[in-house]
């Protein structure tokens, strides 16, 4: 039967007028955003619920998608009201991307822990997909004009919806944060959390550690909240327009207690630091970016989701760069030289993907330790 559901054309715009015409799966309704690739071959479950990915039409390059399905919902750590919990195989609690571009979908999924198809998950959550495109073709056309373009997916050519863009949209960060305070584990160390659009599996690796974890939301005062390691997360849009927290970082970055920034948490700490940032030619997606640490000259395989990168060259000579990119030779993440702070614009907490960096969590575990 879901073969005969999908079978209805649909059609990509993308903002020079390019169109690409294709299948409709998912919901039957139209959808506007900047189109952005991923070239991961696994975690599309992940990748969909990612919060750095609100606002975006996300175009998978690997060929095959949804032949595993789509995992239930089921928590694996709880918060200490017992009442809301993490689940084991998204990134956050509600599919995150405006549209999805594959290239070919598996119309009969199978696997052993599946609850439903990818094209079912979609139509629950009136989000539309297309299959059948040339998804290479279109991320190369996305590379050629700064790792993304607005576009949007319509349900035949008479549709008529405006261009969404997500990095003018002051509210992101509202969408994808949590609107009051939630506390998680009883463990040693107090981690407070500042929530940007974080991914499950930064509480995951500090709950594994042994941690407290404090999470707030993106705009909370937290300058006066007691902690042992503070982490900045990952989330959506043009860091610029965080203001209120880059004002909170500069005040506590007046003691030396831990800092940690991942990813947007990475540009917000730079900013606050004297830095600035500057939106890349081609942008840094999919779950194989090589670094490589100026600290130890050793080399990583890493997970990226981001349009945006910090320019250093206004911080003050305290601050190094911690990691650079091995392509393209942007900055990776800044360490400060006698204060506890540093930050990554990659994901050591990748899921899908590279686990290659998870070792940074244990390196701020040490540096509380240490501090205290």
């Amino acid at each position: 039967m879901e073969n005969k559901k999908i079978m209805r054309s649909g059609i990509l715009v993308l903002e020079d007028g390019t169109t690409y015409e294709g299948f409709h799966f998912g919901a039957p309704v139209s959808s506007s955003g900047e189109v952005v690739f991923n070239t991961a071959m696994t975690g599309y479950t992940e990748s969909i619920t990612d919060p750095s990915y609100k606002g975006q039409i996300l175009t998978f390059t690997y060929p095959i998608i949804g032949n595993y399905g789509i995992p239930p919902y089921s928590s694996s750590f709880c918060n200490n009201d017992k009442k809301e919990g993490i689940s084991k195989f998204y990134e956050s609690d509600k599919i995150q991307v405006s549209g999805l571009l594959i290239s070919y979908y598996s119309s009969h999924p199978y696997h052993w822990n599946m609850n439903f198809s990818l094209s079912e998950w979609l139509s629950k959550n009136r989000i539309p997909g297309l299959y059948g495109l040339d998804t290479r073709c279109i991320a190369k056309k996305l590379r050629d004009h700064g790792g993304s373009m607005l576009g949007k997916i319509l349900m035949d050519k008479v549709d008529s919806i405006p261009f969404y863009d997500p990095n003018e949209d002051n509210n992101l960060s509202e969408k994808v944060s949590i609107n009051k305070k939630i506390i998680y584990g009883n463990g040693k160390y107090k981690i407070l959390i500042v929530d940007f659009g974080l991914k499950n599996n930064i509480l995951r690796c500090f709950l594994r550690r042994n941690c407290t974890i404090i999470r707030v939301p993106w705009d909370y005062d937290f300058t006066r909240e007691e902690y042992d390691g503070l982490v900045l997360s990952n989330g959506p849009g043009n860091p610029k327009i965080y203001k209120k927290p880059i004002h909170y970082i500069r005040i506590v970055m007046k003691k030396k207690r831990p800092i940690f920034g991942i990813c947007l948490g990475n540009q917000l700490l730079g900013i606050a630091a004297g830095g600035d940032t500057y939106k890349l030619k081609y942008a840094h997606r999919g779950h194989n970016q090589p670094v490589i640490s100026l600290q130890t000259g050793k080399s990583f395989i890493t997970s990226q989701n981001h349009g945006y990168v910090l320019d250093t060259r206004n911080i003050s000579n305290e601050w190094k760069i911690f990691f650079k990119n091995l392509n393209d030779d942007t900055c990776e993440g800044i360490i400060h030289d006698n204060k506890p702070f540093f930050s990554v614009q990659f994901h050591p907490e990748a899921s899908g993907g590279p686990t290659d960096t998870e070792f940074l969590f244990d390196f701020f575990i040490n540096s509380i330790v240490k501090n205290k």
